[in-house]
This record gives C-alpha cells, structure tokens and sequence, in this order.
C-alpha cells in the first residue's frame, strides 16, 4: 500500500513538472533586452508587439524610425502593438491589435525554433490596404501556420496615409538626405535591419529572409527590392497582386511637395511646426476632407533614387528569386461598364470613354460579343488596369534584368459562400466585406472568380480561422498547395517539392509558363502578353 502511494505521488510529481516545463513562456534576449512571448498550443512560440523603431510622434513624426531604447529586465511580448493610424474604409480587416496610435512600430514573430542555433528560413509579411490601412495583427496574415512549416515567420507594421507619405518642403529642407514622403517604406527598412540584427536569437538566418505581401504589401516587397537602402537585406520576393510599375507608383518630390502643401492649407496650417503640434486624430481628421490629394511616394534621391523603372532596366534591383501573381478577379467589370447593361453596344462605348481612338485595339484584345464574353473581358480589363498589369511588368523586368528565376503564378478560386453566421453581408468592391441590414444597399456585383485578397488566408494556411466564409474541402486543398509552393519558396528559393505539380521558371518571352493556382492546379502557357504590351505605354510613360 506505502509502495502504491509513494509510486502516484511520484506520477503526480512528474506531472506537474512536466506541466510546469511545457508552460513556462518562451524567452528571448535581443539586441534591446531580454522579451518574454507565449506558448501556442501547437508548439510554436509566439512574439507580439515587439518595438523596432521608436515611436514616431512629436519631433518624430515624419522622420525615419529612430533605434529603440534598451529596457531592463523582461519586456512581456504578449500581446500585439497597437495598429497605425487610419480610418474604417475596409470591411473585412479583423484587427486583434492593441487599440489605434501614432505609437505603432512594432512587428511580431512566430518561430518553431528550439534553440537560437538552428538556421531557419524567414519570412517577413507586409499587409496590404492602399497603403492607408491595416495591420500586421489581422488574423488572415497570422503566422502560426507558416511556422509549422519550419518557417520564421513576422508581421510587420508601417505608417499609413498621411503618416507615412506626406511630403513637404520644411521636411525636405530638414532631411540629411534632402528628402521626404517615404516613411513607410523606412519603417519597413528598419524592421528589415532588426530582422538582420536580431533574427537568428529566434532560430533565423538573415541570410535566408524572403520577404512577401499582398496589394501595398505587394506593391512595398517591389519598392524595398528596388530600394539601395533595402536591396541587400533579403534573399528573395513574394508578390501577390501589384508592384510599384503600374500600381501606387512614386511621384516627383516636387509633386508629393505640392501636394503636401495643398493638404496643409486644408487643414488650416501653415508650418511644419504646426503640423506636429496638431493631434494624430486631427490630422486623421484632416484626410477626410473632400479634395484630399492621395498620399505616394516620393522619387526622393534617398530611398528612390531615381524612377523604379529605370533601376530595373538597368538591372539595378535586388537580384533575388522572385514568386508573383495575381487574382483572376482583381476587379470587378462594374469598374469599365458601371451601371450599364454588358451589351456589345455598352460595351465598346465604354471602351471608347477609356481609350478613345484606340478603342478598336482594345476591343480586339479584350473581345464582346455576348453578354458572357464581355463581363468576362471587362472582368479581365478592369483586373488588368487596377493591379493585374503592374504586377506581370515587375515579373517581366525581373525575368530580363533580375539574373534569378522568376515564378509567375495565376490564383482563380473562389471564396466559397459566407456562413450563415454573416447574414446578408455582401462581398466588398475589392473583396473586402461590407455588412448590412439596410434593404437599399447598392447591390454589388457576384463574383466572377478570384477577387482582391481572396488568396492570403490560402497561401499563408490561415482558413480555419476565418469565420466569414464556409470552407469546403476543396478550399483545403487549394490552400495545402498554394502554401506548401509558398513554404518551398522560402526554404529553398524554388516553389518545387514532393507531390506538386512542376512550375518551370517563367522566362523573358512569348512562351512564357505559369502556374494555374485553383483545384486542379495546372501549368499554363501564357496566351495574353499582347495585352500587356498595348498597356504598358500608358504607365511607362509616367516612370
């Protein structure tokens, strides 16, 4: 009887050692001090809302990120930084961030790593938006799933909107580098030299760090590619739908000055001083008057220094392997024929009002004579126009100049119908998601395939935890390739790997091969160049 109870208080011991082990939080010691994350269920450890820039408020705002200030003891990572300042302009961004603040450089880490001494491949994610909102808590670019994959995975947060891109003449004069309006693009500059600096305390190699992104993400991965401030921190690209050649450009500083300027007077100063001294709600504010100018880049000598288009004519660019593509459904053709009915008539007047006398050329590319036929051309030019084009130029600069491969992908499934849980919430313009009760709502056009951001939970593993929609297992499948092409990417600059289907290097040329991303993922051939070729005049021109 002694010799049975001393054996479970034994068991009851181990136990709770054990139990003790596997929940003690993970510990890290970077370059600052010493951070303390969580424990997922799944193993891997997670680090939320580390500070990589100091916060850029005050005499800080709109200035390059400045290096954080070391801290003593154990700074708990628990939780995620607060997100950028921005206005609710999409739907179906989930935010698990810790409030809203100008107070917002702060990136988050999933890694699988043991021990600080394994090596691992990274991956450094920026979300999309417009460049005027999001953030790096949204649940679809969570990095738990690639981590599974063996993979260090990080989020990373950059100013928005006017934060990030104002442009003025005192800010200029006040720069070393006689330069401003790209703060967002230094801030993702600065997350790129933590990485370099403080990675391998994760278990990552900054020898091995592929950055990737969606939409401004996508359009930021071509900028810091083509950046001298950026270029050679990374070992390779990931672009999902849109590049600075076409999409979001950089304009002259001069411009980005005046259009500063203008924004100032609207909001009813006159100084730089003055500026700072106004509220980051107030300039938020400010943003929302009608006659707003947009907020770029700049084409500033510094971080741009000259038009991206001539960097990577000249082969300029970072010359790293290269995985991009876009949806089969980027816009919808409401954007070319508006309200009108897809008639052949409605059509080719539509296509006049956009290209006037070189409506015949484009009707020949983009062809309608049935109703079917011309939703899906003006399905495909809309796409074409907004971010479909931008992204197929970078992929063709890259094949001729970038001396790596190039993998050139094309995602077409579907979202699947939104679960009962959604009501009568409706799929956004862009494929956010807008709900509503209100029976006058602007009904908006169905889907015809794959629309804006459909494939992010797909390619980063992230279905299950997206409520809106109701997954099938085909869903699942498509997911398992496209992120197992992703995984392989990052590990070993190619897509290629067990049980997928080959995808060659897509080649400079009219032969050029892609990967068909969909349920039955397949390699095509590229039958469409002559349309990218009649669109590239009207955006080289302005580079």
């Amino acid at each position: 009887m002694r010799t049975l109870l001393i054996l479970s208080l034994l068991t009851v011991q181990l136990a709770v050692a054990q139990s003790t082990k596997t929940t003690t939080a993970p510990q890290v010691k970077i370059a600052n001090g010493i951070i303390e994350g969580v424990n997922e269920p799944s193993g891997i450890h997670a680090f939320k809302g580390i500070p990589f820039g100091q916060p850029p408020v005050g005499e800080l705002r709109w200035k390059e990120p400045q290096p954080v200030k070391n801290w003593q003891g154990v700074r708990k990572a628990e939780k995620f930084g607060p997100r950028a300042m921005q206005r609710p302009i999409f739907g179906d961004m989930g935010f698990r961030s810790d409030g809203m603040s100008e107070d917002c450089l702060y990136l988050n880490v999933w890694t699988p790593a043991k021990s600080a001494t394994e090596k691992l491949p990274v991956l450094v994610y920026f979300y999309g938006g417009g460049f005027v909102a999001g953030d790096g808590s949204e649940g679809r670019y969570d990095g738990e799933n690639m981590a599974r994959k063996g993979i260090v995975t990080l989020t990373v947060n950059y100013r928005l909107g006017v934060f990030g891109f104002f442009a003025y003449p005192e800010l200029t004069k006040e720069s070393a580098h006689h330069a401003s309006g790209n703060y967002a693009y230094f801030d993702q500059v600065a997350a790129l030299r933590w990485v370099q600096q403080n990675i391998a305390a994760f278990g990552g190699d900054p020898k091995r760090v592929t950055i990737a992104g969606e939409s401004a993400g996508s359009i930021a991965v071509s900028a810091l590619m083509v950046s001298p401030l950026s270029k050679d921190l990374i070992a390779g690209a990931i672009g999902e739908s849109g590049s600075l050649l076409g999409g979001l450009p950089p304009a002259p500083l001069a411009k980005g000055e005046e259009a500063g300027t203008k924004f100032a007077t609207g909001a009813g100063v006159n100084s730089l001083a003055e500026l700072r001294a106004m509220s980051a709600e107030q300039l938020l504010e400010a943003t929302s008057k009608p006659g707003i100018p947009w907020f770029t880049a700049t084409i500033d000598g510094y971080f741009f220094p000259k038009p991206p288009l001539e960097i990577f004519a000249a082969g300029e660019q970072a010359h790293v392997p290269l995985l991009v593509g876009w949806n089969s459904e980027e816009m919808s053709y409401r954007s070319v024929l508006g309200k009108e009915a897809p008639t052949p008539e409605n059509y080719a007047n539509a296509v006049k009002k956009l290209y006037n006398d070189r409506a015949d050329e484009v009707l020949k590319l983009y062809p309608g004579s049935t109703e079917e036929e011309i939703m899906q051309s003006a399905t495909e030019l809309a796409s074409d126009r907004f971010l479909a084009y931008s992204t197929w130029k970078w992929a063709d600069m890259q094949s001729k100049t970038g001396g790596k491969p190039v993998y050139r992908y094309y995602y077409s499934r579907p979202r699947p119908a939104m679960t009962p849980e959604m009501g009568n919430a409706t799929p956004g313009l862009a494929g956010g998601v807008v709900k509503s009760t209100d029976a006058t709502a602007v009904k908006i056009a169905p889907s015809r395939g794959a629309v804006h951001s459909a494939e992010i939970e797909y390619a980063m593993g992230n279905l299950a935890t997206n409520k809106t929609y109701a997954w099938t297992p085909d869903d699942y499948k498509v997911s398992e390739v496209m992120q197992d092409y992703f995984a392989n990417f990052i590990k070993n600059a190619n897509p290629n790997g067990p049980g997928l289907p080959k995808w060659p290097a897509a080649n400079a040329g009219s032969s050029v091969q892609f990967m068909h991303i969909d349920v039955n993922t397949r390699l095509e051939t590229e039958k469409n160049r002559g349309r990218y070729l009649f669109l590239d005049p009207f955006y080289t021109k302005s580079n």
